[in-house]
């Protein structure tokens, strides 16, 4: 199974997206921490981020390098809706994988669910492949 961090420093925020994703059978890890995503990503207990694009006094396209340094292999999507084109671009340079627009209603979280599926399914047909060539 693969695990899905949540790296946010909305506290509400955090809770809405774990509990969509727990609910929909997720193994999930929320931090507000720096060290504590990249300790996740460092002992490959996730495989896919959400980050926001604020996060612990950094930006994402800050801590967006870090964490592929850590696991070149990992699925960043950004969660944010006040980015500039420029932020957008240097985030999808650094290899995002999706920026996400972040939920405002609690029914709001169909792009991030949809996006996490995706990234998942990816990651199964990279494991398949590697596994049988």
């Amino acid at each position: 199974m693969f695990g899905l961090l949540i790296a946010d420093d909305d506290l509400e925020s955090r809770k809405q997206i774990a509990d969509l994703f727990i609910e929909a059978g997720y193994h999930v890890t929320v931090t507000n921490s720096v060290a504590n995503a990249l300790y996740g990503v460092l002992k490959k207990t996730a495989q896919v981020v959400l980050i926001s694009s604020q996060f612990d006094e950094l930006t994402a396209v800050d801590l967006i390098p870090l964490l592929k340094h850590c696991d070149r292999d990992l699925t960043i999507i950004l969660i944010g809706s006040e980015e500039s084109l420029p932020s957008i671009r240097k985030a999808r340079k650094e290899g995002i994988f999706y920026h996400a627009l972040k939920p405002v209603r609690p029914d709001d979280g169909e792009e991030i669910r949809l996006a996490v599926k995706c990234a998942y399914e990816r990651l199964i047909a990279r494991k398949h492949v590697l596994a049988y060539g």
